[in-house]
């Protein structure tokens, strides 16, 4: 308990902004997404579209192959998430020399060593967060597999034996949910840039944060991309 007295109270209310500005922004996205057509809830209505065309395919060798490339993102970032984490323990060990090597960056807080591995742990839970997100978006998109896998011949879908649009809608919402869960991770990985800024001041801190949030909405609602796919 001793980094509770340790480290300032500036550092404690730019770490409650950090994270209520990460959750917020999360809340807002998902919310307003729904509303106003996010990126990620715009490619979701492709995603759907995709399924109800691989309903009226057979073989579905293709709908597979885009399963698997789709897969391989959240796979690299789960590997290099794990090297990451590793990184950050390693640099625990040495501790002393890497603050010592932030003091002699201009405007950077001098901290105690005990401040520093705080900080440091902090970073290692902002991946640990992210890893779980990414290997659950890989686990998912297994779920897509088998799900496009299970689905019945078109022939069964054309004579009214089966739902088509049941069964597509169905695994457009499995496809999206792995979507969005990769997009958790990514985020992740945003918002540990401005974690970083920590290291130097507790304003650091909030205003990285802030130009974090304002890149992933600008990202997210008012990307050329975007107007591409709503087009």
């Amino acid at each position: 308990m001793k980094i509770m007295t340790m480290l300032p109270w500036l550092d404690w209310l730019a770490l409650v902004a950090f994270f209520s500005l990460w959750v917020g922004y999360a809340w807002f996205a998902k919310v307003r997404g729904k509303r106003d057509q996010s990126l990620i809830a715009t490619t979701n209505l492709y995603r759907q579209q995709w399924m109800l065309q691989a309903t009226a395919r057979d073989p579905r060798m293709l709908d597979g192959l885009i399963t698997q490339n789709l897969s391989h993102t959240p796979s690299f970032f789960s590997s290099t998430t794990i090297i990451i984490i590793g990184g950050l323990f390693a640099l625990l060990g040495t501790t002393d020399k890497a603050a010592e090597l932030v003091r002699e960056i201009p405007f950077a807080q001098p901290t105690p060593i005990l401040v520093f591995e705080f900080k440091v742990l902090v970073l290692v839970g902002i991946f640990v967060y992210a890893f779980f997100r990414f290997s659950w978006s890989m686990r998912q998109y297994t779920f897509v597999a088998l799900v496009i896998g299970a689905m019945p011949p078109p022939e069964e879908f054309d004579s009214g034996r089966q739902d088509r649009q049941a069964v597509a809608q169905r695994a457009g919402h499995l496809v999206g949910a792995a979507a969005e869960t990769f997009n958790d991770g990514l985020r992740a990985y945003y918002f540990s840039f401005a974690a970083m800024a920590w290291f130097f001041s507790p304003l650091a801190l909030v205003l990285a944060t802030a130009l974090v949030v304002l890149i992933l909405y600008g990202r997210e609602f008012r990307s050329d991309v975007l107007l591409v796919l709503r087009d």
